[in-house]
């Protein structure tokens, strides 16, 4: 018996294993892959799917499968595609940003069930992320006007977001592994 429970806890342990791996591999991909440049000044920032991505990561497996998609998918793409002094601020705003989402998607049981839950769950994470980066980028550029140069991209950059995760979101619930 005890061998038995032991066999599936460890098989349990390495399915999440293998999930969280891809959610951070699909995090990347659409990060590096399906990304825009915006003109906005010289940091105005990059538009990319890889924060829908992080929302159907958070909506469908939870807070923390989605902030080490987030953290973890978006960070490798900093450092890889040589942004590597943005790493540590992505890698903060990203986890915190996917923490949230998960967390609030999955309250009182509903582990990203609500509509309306997942939605409000994705508006109230982007002053987080806009703030983590807001408050990175003004020490990296020694001044607090700079960084508001950044704010139009990264709004775009989640709206585009909720638009893109919270439709397949509730075609993938429909799937019978969600269900």
């Amino acid at each position: 018996m005890q061998t038995t429970q032991s066999t599936l806890k460890s098989r349990q342990k390495t399915l999440d294993l293998i999930i969280t791996s891809m959610l951070i591999a699909l995090v990347f991909v659409s990060t590096v892959f399906l990304n825009i440049r915006l003109p906005i000044a010289a940091n105005g920032g990059l538009v990319h799917l890889g924060t829908a991505m992080l929302f159907i990561s958070s909506i469908l497996f939870g807070p923390k499968k989605g902030a080490l998609a987030g953290a973890i998918g978006m960070g490798l793409f900093d450092i890889i595609g040589g942004w590597v002094i943005w790493a540590p601020i992505t890698i903060v705003s990203r986890g915190l940003q996917g923490y949230i989402v998960g967390k609030i998607s999955w309250l009182n049981g509903q582990k990203g069930n609500s509509l309306a839950l997942n939605l409000t769950a994705t508006i109230i994470s982007i002053p987080f992320m806009v703030a983590v980066y807001y408050i990175g980028e003004s020490f990296l550029y020694g001044n607090w006007i700079a960084p508001l140069a950044s704010i139009p991209g990264d709004l775009v950059q989640n709206v585009l977001g909720i638009v893109i995760a919270i439709p397949i979101c509730i075609a993938l619930k429909k799937v019978s592994y969600f269900k």
